[in-house]
């Protein structure tokens, strides 16, 4: 028995090595390469190790990277490009739905795939949302035709809206996906709308049917009774599971019509993205709208009027891949050794020197700023790179509004203009990050039109700028109409949350039996504070909302100062509703009384509205015990004393100034948005 156990190990350790490939003497071929010894399956080899490996594909089955980022650089013709977005609402899938895109056409390998590929910002996957449209090249093969796809992914959030309406006048097409458990929200209707007036094809798709409350069927026919919208053919897919996906792509292909071919027109290319890098200078994204540019090309943006030779242009697919020549209806970037920031703005309009277009694309409209407010550097001597720090964001984030202002308590900053709550947090968090900077925020606040006593109107978005209550006539502020789906049973606080805010109920209207709109029309400054927290916790969640300007309406509104030791801090003054005037003056004088430090002097803490003082609050003086060396005597010598420290604290207040410290600011402003 021992002599047949020996013999057996002995067989075990005399099965020879793979020996080295000839091509590479001395190194040892990959696992998967290397051929299995004759009549022993490789499985029982690895077994044999603790292992199980799996049997190599061929070769032509898993085409190298380059040999991927090749094919999806090969040329197609016009008739087989698409060009299309993914609109949603926020939450709903779209970044999930474009990374099954991307690996399921091998635009991105498998092993490179992680979540939310497309959003490369750090502050996009810690908040889970998409803050920057995206764009990425894929290459799909139907029926033996292959075809070049590109993509656009959006934002889903309203305050994002602008991002969505750039990408969408660079598409033929877009796929509306639609949560199967959520159903259609009131994001979803907006960029609905904002696709039709684009003129897209749009592919509706139902994602997440894989979650135990999915409701396919509910959903479709919601989307016919608000929407509009034929859904008897609707995608139903997951793209978390990968269900679908390959259908998405082929409804791609046969729905959503190819570019104009106008391959031999003069150069027009629509700017819809930008970016600074700090070697190269702004690089730009751009759709071929009208002929053909080549590297080397001296080019002219219509709108600036500069003049650029293309040093280097490309498509991103998703990473920048050069090419030597995109012709219309194709993608790509653009670097030309642009060294200024203005001189590439979004919507701006590519032509040749030589050959210049005879008009320009129509581009983009402005986007309104619906918040305004300070930002301010901590260190004065971050001035400058402040500025700069904007200039370059406002590059990548055309929506971004900015102008000098100075206060005397903060120093030297900027006023900023927003679309939401929501941006002007990430553009906060973006500076921050991205630039070094230490910002302090002064509180939101919207444009109001004052009427002047001699009939001139002028815009102040700056409380400390409001003229006198002598020299105005009234104050117009901003009114938006606004739209909130709910679930039925959440209708009465919402209503609510409404009345508290101002608001004038307009309508309510049940889209299918278990979800209801509730439409009210309220001061915009009524919304720019918790009023997106409120709703969704009054709502546990299920709410949703969009709004819009509507125009100005005339208000009780009045001027609220705060003044330390009877000096205004302008940084703090606000302007709020004559009505809730007490209520937000009494909260800040309690909270500035806890925060600033207390004084040598009795400094008050008021509140006016002009001369009027509404509320108050005062912090005791440091008192220094003066009586402390006398043990006895008369009482005349302590009155003395007495008498004397008091003069003393009143000079020392007359000529004393409070520091009201940066950590208060902060605290103060903090609590304005929650209070107004």
């Amino acid at each position: 028995m021992a002599t047949a156990t020996a013999t057996a190990t002995a067989s075990r350790l005399a099965v020879p090595a793979p020996r080295p490939s000839p091509a590479a003497p001395g190194r040892r071929r990959p696992a998967a390469l290397s051929p299995a010894p004759v009549g022993r399956p490789r499985a029982l080899s690895a077994a044999s190790r603790g292992r199980v490996v799996c049997p190599a594909a061929p070769a032509s089955a898993s085409p190298s990277t380059s040999d991927a980022g090749q094919d999806r650089l090969q040329k197609v013709p016009i008739s087989n490009i698409r060009n299309f977005s993914i609109i949603a609402h926020i939450d709903h899938g779209k970044s999930t739905l474009a990374d099954k895109l991307l690996e399921l056409t091998g635009t991105v390998q498998k092993r490179d795939m992680k979540e939310q590929f497309l959003d490369n910002m750090d502050l996009e996957r810690e908040r889970g949302i998409t803050i920057k449209l995206q764009a990425a090249r894929m290459r799909y093969v139907m029926n033996n035709e292959p075809y070049c796809l590109n993509l656009i992914d959006t934002p889903g959030h309203v305050d994002f809206s602008y991002e969505v309406s750039r990408s969408l006048a660079a598409c033929e097409g877009a796929l509306l996906v639609v949560d199967a458990s959520q159903g259609v929200e009131a994001q979803t209707l907006a960029n609905v709308y904002l696709a039709l007036e684009n003129n897209l094809e749009i592919i509706p798709v139902l994602n997440k049917i894989d979650l135990p409350g999915a409701e396919p069927d509910r959903v479709a026919q919601e989307i016919e009774e608000i929407i509009g919208m034929d859904c008897s053919n609707a995608i139903r897919c997951s793209a978390k599971e990968g269900i679908g996906i390959t259908e998405i792509l082929d409804a791609i292909v046969t729905k959503i019509p190819p570019p104009q071919d106008t391959a031999k027109s003069p150069l027009r290319a629509l700017i819809f993205d930008s970016y600074y890098d700090p070697y190269r200078g702004v690089i730009v994204y751009f759709r071929v709208v009208d002929g053909r540019i080549k590297k080397g090309d001296k080019i002219c943006f219509m709108a600036s009027g500069k003049e650029f030779v293309a040093d280097e242009i490309g498509v991103l697919s998703p990473k920048q891949m050069q090419v030597n020549e995109l012709y219309a209806g194709e993608v790509g970037y653009l670097s030309a050794s642009i060294r200024s920031v203005a001189d590439a703005r979004v919507g701006d309009t590519i032509t040749h020197y030589s050959k210049r277009a005879e008009r320009a694309l129509p581009g983009y409209s402005e986007a309104t700023p619906m918040v305004f407010c300070g930002l301010f550097p901590i260190d004065a001597d971050q001035f400058e790179e402040l500025r700069e720090a904007l200039e370059k964001l406002q590059l990548n984030d055309a929506a971004l509004k900015f102008e000098p202002e100075s206060s005397s308590a903060m120093g030297f900053g900027f006023r900023c203009g927003f679309l939401g709550l929501l941006h002007m947090e990430i553009v906060q968090e973006r500076l921050e990050r991205e630039y070094n900077l230490n910002l302090i925020i002064t509180a939101p606040s919207v444009v109001y039109h004052v009427n002047l006593a001699d009939d001139e109107t002028v815009e102040c978005s700056n409380p400390s700028l409001l003229p006198e209550p002598g020299k105005r006539r009234s104050i117009e502020e901003p009114y938006v109409k606004i739209e909130m789906l709910t679930p039925k049973e959440y209708i009465g606080p919402i209503m609510e949350l409404g009345q508290e805010r101002r608001g004038e109920f307009k309508e309510m209207n049940f889209i299918t039996e278990n979800r209801a709109s509730v439409v009210y029309e309220l001061p915009l400054a009524e919304m720019v504070g918790d009023f997106f927290d409120q709703l969704k916790s009054r709502s546990k969640g299920y709410a949703s909302m969009e709004y819009s300007l509507i125009g100005y309406r005339e208000s009780n509104l009045v001027k609220l100062d705060i003044q330390i030791n009877g000096d205004p801090v302008e940084a703090l003054s606000t302007i709020v509703h004559r009505d809730k005037a007490y209520s937000v003056g009494r909260a800040l004088t309690q909270k500035l009384k806890e925060l600033i430090p207390r004084q040598m002097f009795r400094v008050p803490i008021q509140a006016c509205i002009g001369a009027k003082v509404i509320a108050s609050e005062a912090l005791s003086a440091i008192r220094k015990d003066v009586l402390s060396k006398c043990y006895g005597g008369d009482i005349s010598r302590k009155k003395k004393l007495l008498k004397k420290q008091a003069e003393g604290k009143k000079r020392m207040k007359a000529i004393g100034r409070v520091d009201v410290p940066q950590e208060a600011f902060m605290a103060v402003l903090k609590l304005e948005k929650e209070v107004l």
